[in-house]
């Protein structure tokens, strides 16, 4: 019998994707990941653990399963909160929550369930894993989007290698929301009703600019408007001597000055902001609101414009350094001159869009066929051939 560690977080999927193993004959284990302490920048009593871990145990019982908890907090701070950290620091926006499946679930908590013996884990993700083999008889894995499309969680996975999707499974990827609540609801499991968790993951809800300020002090700065009109938005694109000359052009991120615009309000901390954010600006008066399109943590400065269709906000292309490049499929890894057409998405729920990959040494550009709002240096860009999640990397 194969035995599989899966990770009970106390909420309805993965409480129904360890019901579903059990039933397709698994040796089923719950392990509970406490991985973060400190409740004060918590907001919500939405998902302390707590709360979520009394309900996986409920939920192991009901089902008969053997649960314990384990405590992965020194490394979740090593690895997820203290990058966070580095990253707003620099003035990039990270994404804990593919670092954590990265680094912790699919890491620490894949070792962890290999030395109790187990063949697989499994989490309660809405994706699908797919097997194909190659002419000489080699297996490939593949990460594949969710039957329920608007639950879809590929994009969070998108850090995975072979080896960790070979030993993961995901019982609930067939399955839309409506489906898996229904199926808890028939079993009597505590979670079947449960409201899904948001916020940071393992952590909850949390008001951001506080939990930054436990390591990134406040300083004072000033918010500049640029208007739609600015001059930098009127000028035409040089002649390009080559594709690669072009793609740099497009994916070169603005940089503003002072003179370009007029100081409108203060801010606390330059670091506390990302491009395309609304709130938090505490600036009013304008037409329309709004949004940040820089952030200048070197002069402590941000830069802002008028409406979501501010020019400002738009960028064709961007770049993914050689050293934050991933492929889930390294057998379909572009080489040096080569290029792909793909879909490509920016953010978790965000549409996926027609792009072209462009592998140059040093790196990939990844150029959309449309202008992408709010494109974040930090977060990740992943894409995909058809229902396939073939690769990604953190925008630079």
């Amino acid at each position: 019998m194969n035995k599989v560690v899966v990770g009970l977080s106390g909420g309805v999927d993965s409480s129904v994707a360890a019901l579903l193993l059990k039933e397709q004959g698994y040796e089923v284990i719950g392990l509970f990941m406490k991985n973060w302490h400190d409740d004060s920048v918590v907001i919500s009593r939405e998902c302390p653990w707590l709360d979520d871990s009394n309900d996986a145990l409920i939920v192991a019982e009901k089902l008969g399963i053997p649960f314990q908890t384990v405590d992965l907090s020194v490394a979740y701070k090593e690895r997820i909160v203290d990058y966070m950290f580095r990253e707003y620091e620099r003035g990039r926006t990270p994404n804990p929550d593919v670092l954590c499946n990265r680094e912790i679930k699919f890491d620490l908590f894949l070792k962890m369930a290999l030395q109790l013996g187990a063949d697989h884990v499994a989490t309660g993700h809405y994706c699908r894993k797919g097997v194909v083999t190659d002419s000489s008889g080699l297996q490939r894995y593949q990460l594949l989007a969710g039957k329920d499309r608007q639950k879809d969680q590929s994009y969070f996975l998108c850090q995975l290698n072979q080896e960790q999707l070979g030993r993961a499974l995901f019982p609930i990827g067939d399955l839309t929301k409506a489906e898996v609540r229904r199926i808890a609801a028939d079993h009597g499991l505590v979670t079947a009703d449960k409201k899904d968790s948001q916020g940071l993951c393992f952590i909850g809800k949390v008001r951001l600019p506080e939990f930054l300020q436990q390591q990134l002090k406040p300083r004072e700065g000033q918010i500049v408007e640029v208007p739609a009109t600015a001059a930098r938005y009127q000028v035409q694109p040089p002649r390009f001597e080559s594709r690669e000359e072009e793609l740099a052009f497009y994916s070169e991120k603005p940089h503003y000055a002072l003179s370009e615009g007029k100081v409108v309000g203060r801010h606390n901390g330059a670091h506390y902001f990302t491009i395309g954010q609304r709130k938090g600006l505490n600036v009013g008066g304008t037409p329309e609101p709004l949004f940040v399109i820089e952030t200048d943590v070197a002069n402590n400065l941000i830069y802002t414009g008028q409406g979501k269709d501010h020019p400002g906000l738009y960028r064709r292309t961007l770049f993914v350094s050689e050293q934050e490049l991933h492929w889930v499929r390294p057998d379909l890894a572009l080489k040096t001159d080569e290029s792909l057409e793909v879909m490509a998405r920016i953010r978790y729920r965000q549409p996926l869009q027609p792009a072209t990959l462009y592998k140059i040494e040093g790196g990939l550009y990844v150029d959309f066929d449309q202008k992408q709002s709010a494109i974040t240096e930090g977060q990740f860009v992943a894409w995909y051939l058809g229902d396939e999640l073939i690769g990604s990397g953190v925008i630079s």
